[in-house]
């Protein structure tokens, strides 16, 4: 079994999730080093977890460290530099999402993959609980037949203070408001399930808070089989509540929840004018419980590195949420319905969420 020497950029709140990752990895990884620009924060990290170094420049860490595997968990406008630096600097990558600001950068990054021989895996962890799995496998079964109707909510509530963290509510720094902070965790995973989508119309608002970014958005979505959703992203809402539900031919699944989820979260009913109980038995019939996690994501990347290819969520599978996202935003900002594939080069939407405004 070959042991990945391990550092991690960025010491937030969101890097002790990272650390238990590692930890739960047992001998498959060894931290070696973090990095952060606040110096006290990544002094006071490294004597908490045992790590034998701490830099202040992530430079300096890559060329001292010779790490593997890096995670990125720093503020969101700096991923896509620091996955890059990484990329050359021989390491795999885990980065924390939203991957970066825009499609230009992230095909930056795919370029970096192709000259380096490395790879860059997006934190989605909402899809590797067991549940989800599940879900995936039956849609695809085709049993329940085709989706019909959506609903994807992301109903979280953020008060001031959440946003006096310097680089918060900025576009420059944090690349969106709810809809890439919050919302990003849902609609991924709905995409997961049903990746054609076609056209999207929003709107976008920010109805509280002194902040730049989106605080609410609303999208109509229409998929390739003609499908329809709708989804809600908000910062604003008090009873916080994620809630997806997919409409298909013979059934609905759903989750309500606030995160993680587990298997009790999700549910499947068939039409009390035709039920289907022997159908209903197996697909509710999940054996493993288990919610979704950087843990149980980072085993599915370190099996990847063992095999030497493309880790899950990688690549076009990971490019889909950033189109998505930046159709969204040109959709909200242009008043116009957006086309999956027209945002090339050349559009502003392609350089950034907001357009440039």
């Amino acid at each position: 079994m070959k042991t990945y020497r391990a550092a991690i950029i960025g010491t937030g709140g969101v890097a002790e999730s990272h650390i238990r990752a590692i930890r739960a990895a047992g001998e498959r990884v060894e931290i070696v080093a973090a990095m952060d620009v606040d110096e006290a924060r990544v002094k006071a990290f490294c004597e908490k977890h045992d790590i034998p170094r701490f830099y202040t420049d992530s430079g300096a860490m890559l060329d001292a460290a010779q790490a593997d595997l890096v995670h990125i968990a720093s503020p969101t406008g700096m991923h896509c530099d620091q996955a890059i630096q990484s990329l050359e600097a021989g390491a795999w990558v885990f980065c924390e999402k939203p991957l970066c600001a825009s499609l230009a950068e992230f095909d930056r990054i795919s370029e970096a993959e192709n000259r380096t021989g490395r790879y860059v895996s997006t934190v989605f962890q909402w899809r590797f609980g067991s549940a989800a799995k599940h879900v995936k496998k039956v849609i695809e079964y085709g049993e329940m037949g085709e989706l019909r109707v959506a609903v994807c909510n992301t109903l979280w509530y953020r008060a001031l203070p959440y946003y006096e963290v310097p680089w918060r509510g900025k576009w420059a720094t944090e690349t969106g408001g709810a809809t890439v902070t919050l919302g990003i965790h849902l609609m991924d995973l709905f995409l997961w399930f049903q990746s054609e989508w076609e056209e999207i119309f929003a709107m976008a608002a920010t109805l509280d808070r002194p902040i730049e970014t989106d605080n609410v958005t609303m999208a109509i979505v229409r998929f390739k089989n003609g499908a329809l959703a709708s989804m809600s992203n908000s910062a604003l809402s008090p009873r916080e509540e994620s809630h997806l539900r997919m409409d298909f031919q013979r059934a609905t699944v759903e989750v309500t929840t606030r995160s993680p989820y587990t298997n009790k979260n999700w549910r499947f009913t068939t039409p009390e004018s035709m039920p289907d109980p022997d159908s209903l038995a197996r697909w509710q019939n999940i054996e493993e419980d288990f919610s979704g996690s950087q843990a149980v994501q980072l085993i599915e990347l370190l099996d990847a590195m063992d095999r030497n290819e493309r880790p899950p969520i990688n690549g076009p599978d990971s490019r889909r949420i950033v189109e998505f996202i930046a159709s969204l935003y040109k959709a909200a900002f242009t008043g116009q319905p957006v086309t999956r594939g027209s945002i090339a080069p050349g559009d502003r939407f392609y350089e950034g969420n907001n357009g440039g405004r």
